[in-house]
């Protein structure tokens, strides 16, 4: 007979940590909402993240994966294909970001 107890707890992984040695409290982050040369698809656009490019790779990956959309790291800048502010806010914040939406 099996039995169903709770789950144990399982670890976060390491991605999902802000990175050590930036100060994610004192970065000016900012989320946007961008469709100029996208054939008017909107894209939420992340800027100003204290990252390195490999660090930049792993926050991309786990976003795309929280808003279920592709997207890519492009000149220090992380772009989601999409309409996600809140949510990147909102986990970017979790994430201990100043994150802030920008634009309209």
């Amino acid at each position: 007979m099996l039995r169903h107890g709770p789950r144990p707890a399982t670890p976060r992984p390491a991605g999902l940590n802000p990175v050590p040695g930036a100060d994610p409290a004192s970065a000016r982050v900012r989320v946007g909402r961008e469709v100029a040369g996208r054939g008017g698809k909107a894209v939420s656009v992340i800027s100003g993240l204290p990252l390195d490019a490999a660090a930049l790779e792993s926050l991309a990956t786990r976003l795309k994966k929280l808003c279920g959309a592709g997207g890519a790291v492009k000149n220090g800048v992380i772009e989601i294909q999409g309409e996600h502010r809140e949510r990147l806010v909102a986990e970017l914040v979790r994430l201990g970001y100043a994150a802030k939406q920008s634009g309209g």
